[in-house]
């Protein structure tokens, strides 16, 4: 510097420059160099965790390193939105990272993810100024698979079926699945029957084979129970279930049915063998012939005569009217079977068991009259014979002298297995020798099955009808004519009544006996009617036995035909038998089906060319009609009336403002009695029967009775019985029938009874299967002393004012003599109330007058010569009542005047 030319200063100020330019420098070229990472990178992550384990470790570079910010690494980022993962620094001086997942990972939706990352320096500063990227690595990551599923079977059972006497390698075979991700957990590698001492082994692969013959007698079926494992040993949650037929050697059989086939009310048909076919070993068929029966236990099971009596079965079916029904479900006013048994339980309350101790006497109000030469019996009856045949006679229906004497005008019984109707004629109507003793021997009789019989009489002929079908008597014998007298006759069911031997008779057998059933019957009946007339056709006889339930064939050319109990098919085509039976299905129309099964019994014969024909086995099968959702009848209406004694005498409409209507609620196969549980739904169905039951002391003959006209029954199916304990309406007819007829009915008192009357209504549906809540009215009755007790209380009404429901003010016409305005009310007419007022008070003036006289010293004497009737007498003191009050508008009056 010394020897330049230069001064010193020169060079100084050339240093400063070249420092400063330096300083410059380093400062714009401090982050020269981008992060630098590998290229690809290869991950492992376990399912249901976030830690991802790379191949090699997560680590970023920066040659700008150890200048700070320029040298550090500040983060990774993972490009690709499907990718769950996010990378996080663990130290920005050694660039090092760690790749974690942002949620649950499953193996079993994805199995791996390839997606981006880079890293990213710091920058120039804390601010992140001119950052650098590193370029573009390739990250794979898989998903490693938990052993978190077990194997599921395709079925939860299996069928399968071997011929006996054959070992087969593989009978069928069970598969299971497993949903884990990994063929190490996916793979099913194991099946293990767990079933004890079975005949049965299994492989790997899930084939079942039997490890020795097996024999059709011995067992036809066997179940059996196998697991599964996954190759991580895991076991199945739930093993499956094997069945395996064994079927007989070439033994021709139906195939592909079911013994049990349910039935819900209200789905119409229901196929009964929709997969059904015939197997035949292979012969060839020339000719075959199938019947399929619908069996029944009970009397008409299932059947409208199961439902409702036979006498409103008879209506229904068009008979003429007219028929008494001797065996009717007990109640207040048909209270003679309430001693009988019942046979059957509540389904059948119809069917009465008797034992040869059971009888009961029909009441001479029901007995019908005037049975001559034309009258129809009939009933449904199941007999059976004892441990050998009885000598004695078995009568279902007798009518005999009720005392002194045992003659049977008429009587129906049975005589081993025979069954005689015997009746005697009079000399009133012939004095020579007549038939009167008719036989029939039938195997039905004592075959203990229920039958229906019906003996039509048209005198000298007597027909008898079993199931539908005529029979003529084998025996007939002829009588002399009974001759005739003024003892009084008892008709009975279950035995006759043997009225004694005393008296002026008691010298033709020369001994004194007591009053006594005898010739009781044993077996069980139902639907015992008699009825003048005889049966009209013989569509009605059909339409009597025919059922609501039955068997059909869904096919066109069965449309409009009726269901029946017995199908019988017969043709030359397998194939097509087959297609028909395929087609027969079970039916049940009624709106309340019993539940309970049906049986059901297929048989078959073959023929394989001319010579050789054979029997397949018979088929039994089960229907079972399952429980329907049950009606709740309701009866509404006024539960108090208020009225005057005196208005009594021309009736009381009791029921005038009733309502009776049925809801239902289905609950899913589980009984539901709570009405807030579920939303009821109004139907519409038939009642059978109501009851008018009078509660407390009876009504008294000639005083009190319950009235119903005639006419109130036109055009309906209703016919009534009266009595001193009430009234029963009866027949199958709808529920507003029954309601405006019952609205009709009317209580009369022709003299002053007790204060308060009593009266319980309640309604059955099939025969007392559905009975409605007890609906119960209570009458007060006012008599005219209780009236006069606020004569002199102006503001106060009379007792008999109070009117608990409108149905008590009647217009009624009363006699002459006698003066009464009740309820008169005028709050705008003024001038008539004041008219009223003025008649009244004179009416006052005048009752006063006459008072004041009987009761001068003249006349009391006179009064005690002469009593007063006693009406009269019990009237004296309220044979005038007033009640006014003068300062309200609206004025109630009552005056009652006699004379």
């Amino acid at each position: 510097v010394s020897n330049s030319p230069f001064p010193s200063s020169f060079f100084l100020f050339s240093i400063l420059y070249l420092s400063l330019l330096s300083h410059l420098s380093l400062f714009v070229l401090v982050n020269k160099h981008k992060p630098w990472i590998e290229s690809s990178y290869h991950g492992i992550i376990t399912e249901n965790t976030d830690a991802v384990l790379l191949d090699p470790p997560l680590v970023a570079l920066d040659k700008d390193a150890p200048v700070p910010y320029a040298g550090e690494i500040c983060g990774f980022h993972v490009q690709g939105l499907s990718a769950p993962f996010e990378a996080v620094v663990l130290n920005r001086t050694s660039g090092e990272g760690r790749l974690r997942a942002r949620g649950p990972i499953d193996c079993e939706r994805q199995r791996e993810f390839t997606f981006i990352i880079q890293a990213h320096d710091c920058g120039t500063g804390p601010k992140g100024h001119a950052k650098k990227r590193s370029h573009k690595a390739v990250v794979h990551v898989q998903v490693g698979d938990v052993n978190e599923f077990s194997p599921v079977f395709g079925q939860l059972e299996y069928h399968g079926s071997v011929t006996e006497g054959k070992v087969y390698d593989s009978i069928l075979q069970v598969q299971a699945s497993d949903q884990d991700c990994s063929p190490q957990y996916s793979q099913i590698c194991n099946y293990q029957i767990t079933s004890q001492d079975t005949a049965f082994a299994i492989d790997r692969n899930g084939n079942i084979r039997n490890t020795e013959s097996l024999s059709f007698d011995k067992k036809s079926h066997y179940k059996i129970r196998v697991t599964a494992f996954d190759c991580g040993q895991k076991r199945a949650t739930q093993d499956t279930v094997v069945h395996i037929h064994v079927k007989p050697i070439c033994k021709p059989g139906w195939q592909g049915w079911s013994k049990l086939v349910d039935y819900e009310p209200g789905m119409g048909g229901k196929l009964l063998f929709p997969k059904m076919h015939l197997e035949t070993c292979a012969g060839s068929v020339s000719w075959i012939r199938t019947t399929v029966e619908l069996e029944t236990s009970g009397a008409g099971r299932g059947c409208d005569r199961q439902s409702y009596s036979e006498r409103s079965l008879q209506k229904l079916c068009g008979a003429s009217s007219g028929s008494t029904d001797l065996l009717p479900a007990p109640s207040g006013v048909f209270n003679w079977t309430a001693t009988l048994v019942t046979d059957g339980g509540r389904d059948s309350d119809l069917t009465y068991r008797f034992d040869g101790r059971q009888a009961a006497k029909i009441p001479d109000w029901v007995v019908p009259q005037n049975l001559t030469h034309q009258f129809t019996i009939t009933t449904w009856m199941k007999h059976g014979p004892s441990p050998g045949q009885r000598a004695e006679k078995e009568t279902l229906l007798c009518n005999s002298d009720k005392t002194e004497m045992n003659r049977h005008h008429y009587s129906l019984y049975v005589h081993n297995c025979r069954l005689v109707f015997l009746l005697r004629t009079d000399y009133t109507q012939t004095d020579s020798f007549r038939p009167a003793e008719f036989h029939w021997k039938l195997e039905q009789i004592c075959d203990k099955e229920w039958h229906y019989y019906i003996i039509s009489v048209d005198f000298p002929v007597v027909t008898l009808y079993v199931d539908g079908v005529t029979f003529d008597p084998y025996l007939v014998t002829d009588d002399w004519p009974i001759h005739s007298s003024q003892i009084d006759v008892q008709l009975t069911v279950g035995a006759c009544w043997q009225g004694g031997r005393n008296g002026m008779w008691a010298w033709l057998v020369c001994v004194v006996s007591k009053a006594k059933f005898t010739q009781y019957f044993r077996g069980s009946l139902s639907g015992l009617t008699i009825r003048p007339g005889k049966i009209e056709s013989q569509k009605i006889i059909s339409c009597l036995q025919s059922c609501k339930e039955g068997l059909d064939i869904t096919s066109p050319e069965s449309l409009g035909q009726r269901i029946k109990s017995l199908v019988v098919m017969e043709g030359e085509d397998l194939e097509q038998m087959n297609a028909a039976l395929r087609k027969v299905s079970y039916i049940n129309s009624r709106q309340f089906p019993t539940k309970g099964a049906r049986h059901l019994r297929i048989s078959t014969a073959v023929c394989f060319g001319e010579d050789v024909c054979i029997s397949v086995p018979d088929i039994e099968a089960v229907v079972m009609v399952m429980q329907p959702s049950e009606p709740r009848i309701t009866i509404s209406g006024a539960e108090h009336l208020t009225i005057p004694a005196s208005d009594l005498a021309l009736g009381l409409s009791l029921f005038r403002d009733l309502h009776i209507i049925s809801t239902v609620i289905k609950s899913d196969g589980q009984t539901n009695t709570d009405h807030r549980s579920g939303a009821f739904k109004e139907i519409t169905h038939n009642l059978d029967y109501c009851d008018i039951m009078v509660l407390g002391e009876e009504l008294r003959a000639g005083l009190e009775s319950l009235e119903l006209h005639h006419s109130a029954l036109s055009g309906k199916h209703l016919e009534y019985a009266n009595s001193s304990t009430g009234m029963s309406i009866y027949g199958v007819d709808s529920i507003s029938h029954y309601t405006e007829v019952i609205r009709q009915v009317r209580y009369q008192s022709r003299q002053a009874v007790d204060s308060v009357r009593t009266f319980r209504l309640t309604c059955s549906e099939l025969n007392g299967r559905y009975i409605s809540d007890q609906y119960t009215l209570q009458v007060n009755i006012l008599h005219s002393e209780e009236a006069i007790e606020h004569v002199n209380h102006v503001m106060a009404p009379p007792k008999y004012m109070q009117i608990i429901h409108p149905t008590v003010i009647e217009s009624n016409s009363y006699s002459s003599g006698e003066f009464r305005c009740i309820y008169c009310f005028s709050p705008v007419v003024p001038a008539v109330a004041t008219a009223v007022i003025v008649l009244c008070i004179a009416a006052l003036l005048v009752a006063l007058l006459s008072v004041y006289r009987l009761n001068q010293p003249e006349n009391q004497e006179h009064i005690h010569k002469h009593p007063l009737p006693e009406k009269q007498a019990d009237c004296d003191g309220s044979s005038l009542s007033i009640t006014v009050n003068p300062l309200e508008v609206r004025q109630t009056i009552y005056i009652e005047s006699q004379t």
